[in-house]
């Protein structure tokens, strides 16, 4: 249950002040067992939702971590799994609880309760096919966020003509944010907001090898673009698809606002 449904409850004389009280204390977090304090109401003070970070935590902690967020919510975002946890998830969940991205590096857990829609719209494109784990991260992010979003993937500078050739779809949903991930020498978030009128916001990835390897050159590359543009740390895809959707979100509530307004 969330603010407004206990303040609507309360306002009907559906509920007593006592009650009300203490349901709205209950929303800061939920201890799980001793593991955990999940932050189910990060939503309603940040604007950035309650993930579960999978990297470094036991598969049977991840399922109860979930189980206690769905309960609380209706909805959680997993990132970084791996091969166990992918195992345990899916013994512990019906199919029909489990939505996975492209390669199956990030899930969302729900009890049929469907992501709010907001009509922001974000971008994400990859510059190659091994950034796209990263990718899929901000996506999903930005997905259970309330933002559509458009996807364009292996479009990096090396084959320029791709991205050229993908442009339509940009023009086409006219995405309020775009997310950027590129490895290796990271040049695609550069050419991409050297060519968009919206935020673009570089995610640099930890492919490549040799010098500069491990996202590190990529880094450096797009905080020296010449072309305006955000970046997160490497493979920060959460953090990226985060802030894409918070300004996708404030554009459609803008958006709403002057439509309201002129009738």
């Amino acid at each position: 249950m969330d603010l407004k449904s206990i303040l609507h409850k309360l306002k009907n004389d559906e509920t007593d002040m006592e009650t009300a009280e203490s349901l709205i204390r209950s929303m800061g977090y939920v201890p799980v067992t001793d593991i955990a304090k999940v932050d189910i109401f990060r939503k309603h003070r940040t604007g950035i939702m309650e993930a579960i970070l999978a990297e470094g935590k036991e598969p049977a902690d991840v399922v109860e971590i979930a189980k206690a967020q769905v309960t609380a919510t209706g909805r959680v975002l997993i990132t970084r799994l791996g091969a166990g946890h992918r195992e345990m998830l899916a013994l512990s969940f019906r199919p029909d609880e489990l939505e996975w991205d492209l390669h199956s590096t990030a899930a969302v857990v729900h009890n049929g309760t469907p992501a709010p829609r907001t009509g922001g719209v974000v971008g994400i494109i990859t510059a190659g096919t091994a950034d796209i784990d990263a990718a899929e991260e901000a996506r999903m992010v930005a997905s259970e966020m309330g933002c559509d979003t458009i996807a364009i993937y292996d479009v990096g500078v090396a084959g320029f003509h791709r991205l050229i050739g993908e442009m339509h779809k940009l023009q086409e949903k006219k995405p309020d944010s775009i997310v950027v991930a590129a490895g290796r020498e990271g040049t695609l978030p550069t050419v991409v907001s050297g060519l968009v009128d919206v935020p673009v916001i570089g995610l640099p990835v930890s492919t490549g090898y040799g010098a500069g390897a491990k996202g590190e050159a990529a880094l450096l590359s797009m905080l020296q673009s010449c072309s305006v543009l955000s970046v997160v740390n490497i493979d920060a895809g959460f953090v990226a698809g985060s802030f894409a959707a918070r300004i996708a979100n404030k554009v459609a509530e803008a958006r709403n606002m002057e439509k309201n307004i002129r009738g």
